[in-house]
Order: C-alpha cells, then sequence, then structure tokens
C-alpha cells in the first residue's frame, strides 16, 4: 500500500461481527479484513461487487459512520471517522454523501422535493440570496437530465423512482463532496433509466472530480462504468484490480463462476453452466467460513488441502490485478502461471 498521504480515503483491516441471540453461537462475520484506498490526486470509480450476504452493505455502513467497526480503521484525511470531533464529522458528513437504494424511503413525504435542495444550501450557505438559491437549485437539476418546472413544487410520491434517484444526485452536484457513496443505486429504476444515472457518475468524476464507490451486484452496470473492481465473497475481498482486466480474465474461481453465471444475450448461444454448479453458486447460505480458511473451498474446484488451514493472501498476477487464492501461489503451485486455471471466462 502507498503512502497514507498519498489517499483520502483509507479503510485499513476492517471487519465487523454481529452477536448472535443464542447464546454460544459465534457471531456472523459480516466484513472480514477488508482494506482499500483512494487516491487523492485522481478522481476514481471503485465498484464492489458481490452476491447477496457478501457484506457489501455493512461495509457501507462502516464507510458512512453508520455501523462501527469490529476491528479496523476507516481513516479520511488522516483522521479515523469514528474518532472525529462534532466539526470534523459536519465535514465528512458533507464530502462523502450517500446515494441510497430506496429512492422513496430517503424523502420525508410531507415535504416537497424542494427541501431536499434547500437544505444544504442553507445548512452549507451555498448561496447569498433566495435568488441565487434557487438558480443554484435549478442548475443542479439541469446537470442530471431533469427540468426544474417539472419537479419543483411537486411531493416525492409524484415522482418517479428514476426521478427521485436524480433528485439525490442533484443535491450532490450542489454539495460538491469529494466521494458518493452509492449502494445498489439501480435496483429500484427502470431499465430505461439506469444508463442516464450511470452516465451521470461518470459525468460527476470526469468533470467535477468528485469519486464514486459503486455498490452492486449487477455485473453488467459495473463493466459499464469502467474503473478498478473489488470482488467479494462472504465479507471478504478475493480479487481486484481492473475492471476491464478482471471481466475479461478472471483469476479466482469465484470470480470466474460469478461472471460465468451471467446468460448470454445471444440466442443462439446456449448457457453452458451446469444446473448444480449454478444452484451451487447462487446460494451462499449462512457465515460460517473459517477465519482461518479460504472462503470458497466448499464450491471450489480447484481446492487444495492448504485452501482448508491457511487464509490466502493476495498475489499479483499482473499490474492490474490481484487475487487471493493459493493457486497463484508458487511456493504452493510452482507450475502456475498468470493464466486463470481450468477456466476462461468470455467477456458477452
Amino acid at each position: 500500500m502507498a503512502n497514507s498521504r498519498n489517499h483520502f480515503l483509507d479503510v485499513q483491516g476492517v471487519s465487523t461481527h454481529f452477536h448472535r441471540r443464542q447464546r454460544g453461537q459465534p457471531p456472523v462475520i459480516a466484513v472480514d479484513d477488508v482494506s482499500f484506498s483512494l487516491p487523492s490526486d485522481q478522481a476514481t470509480l471503485l465498484t464492489i461487487v458481490g452476491e447477496s450476504g457478501s457484506g457489501k452493505t455493512t461495509l457501507t455502513r462502516n464507510l458512512l459512520g453508520l455501523t462501527p467497526p469490529t476491528n479496523g480503521n476507516v481513516v479520511y484525511q488522516g483522521k479515523d471517522i469514528y474518532k472525529m470531533s462534532s466539526e470534523e464529522w459536519v465535514a465528512y458528513r458533507r464530502e462523502v454523501q450517500p446515494v441510497f437504494q430506496d429512492p422513496y424511503a430517503t424523502y420525508n413525504p410531507f415535504y416537497r422535493i424542494d427541501r431536499v435542495l434547500e437544505v444544504p444550501i442553507r445548512k452549507f450557505k451555498l448561496a447569498k440570496s433566495k435568488d441565487e438559491a434557487r438558480a443554484r437549485m435549478e442548475e443542479a437539476l439541469q446537470a442530471v437530465d431533469l427540468r426544474p418546472s417539472d419537479v419543483l413544487g411537486r411531493y416525492p410520491h409524484q415522482l418517479s423512482g428514476g426521478e427521485r434517484q436524480r433528485i439525490m444526485l442533484a443535491r450532490i452536484y450542489l454539495i460538491r463532496p469529494k466521494l458518493i457513496i452509492a449502494d445498489e443505486p439501480l435496483s429500484m429504476i427502470d431499465a430505461s433509466l439506469r444508463t442516464v444515472f450511470l452516465n451521470i457518475l461518470l459525468d460527476l468524476r470526469d468533470n467535477h472530480g468528485i469519486s464514486c464507490i459503486h455498490i452492486t451486484h449487477n455485473l453488467a452496470t459495473a463493466y459499464y462504468l469502467g474503473g478498478q473492481m473489488m470482488i467479494m465473497c462472504r465479507g471478504r475481498v478475493i480479487e481486484r484490480g481492473d475492471m476491464d482486466t478482471i471481466v475479461t480474465k478472471p483469476t479466482h474461481p469465484y470470480t470466474q463462476l460469478l461472471i460465468e453465471s451471467v446468460p448470454s444475450p445471444d440466442p443462439d448461444q446456449r448457457w453452458q453452466r451446469k444446473k448444480q454448479e449454478a444452484k451451487n453458486l447462487t446460494e451462499i447460505g449462512e457465515l460460517k467460513t473459517d477465519v482461518n480458511a479460504c472462503v470458497f473451498t466448499g464450491r471450489c474446484p480447484h481446492v487444495m488441502p492448504v485452501c482448508r488451514t491457511q487464509r490466502p493472501q493476495f498475489i499479483p498476477i499482473n499490474p492490474a490485478q490481484e487475487s487471493a487464492c493459493f493457486l497463484y501461489d508458487k511456493a504452493i503451485n510452482p507450475e502456475i502461471t498468470n493464466a486463470a486455471p481450468a477456466r476462461q471466462a468470455s467477456a458477452d
């Protein structure tokens, strides 16, 4: 890891455990020793991909200061967010903005949409007069492809899910944070509007220097955005690196199965996956993995004895990709090359 002074966000060995109601039962490990950083010298788009139950949402809550981790630190601008003063916390809340999954639950149904934009303008003193505030609101709405006359003065239930999510992006446009954390932001948006939303995220990165952590289970939307990618499985990051490299040449057996599980859009190309493999892939079940073993031992087609007794560390596959898998440890598997074993996923 590079010097933390070159990063504005450092996630350092974050783990989050939840105790069960039954006494004597081991805790559920929702996030298991996750580390990553975002550079301070350029806007970055990082997509975290995983199935339901992989720990994505818990990690999101750790980053937003909503759920303190059991172990590890979330460090922003050199300061642990859980040890910030009230002034530092206000600054963090301004500079790190969330976009949540449900575009309706975010709003208070008793207030008009205008209030979503008026509050940050007033709280962060973004305008000196009502006319300037109105002008800034209209500019923000137009920046996310909304006409001010169509949305201002209306209540949340009078807008579509796509409009509500774009208003949250308009709020972000007003505040101009350093980072957006978007947790499954497309799950309740019509397919016809998803590209519009993703293009806005790209515009915020490219033209306004706003980084984004995009949380999703949808590989298609992840691939559309590009950038960096992390694959999570049972609370752990098991592969990370450049999006195009991972999608076209996945190395971890879990990533290979995850990508192969996406049906091809070509009607002449039959889905070649075995039914039992597909069932095993989609049914992760309860988190019972031994912290001193690989998380994928129960379903890996390449499992070795060492996988059941030791936790794999990240091994560089190439300059753009790392995989936490013993298959690439030359001390254990001397014949390994940089090619992925046994399977190669297509880019369909």
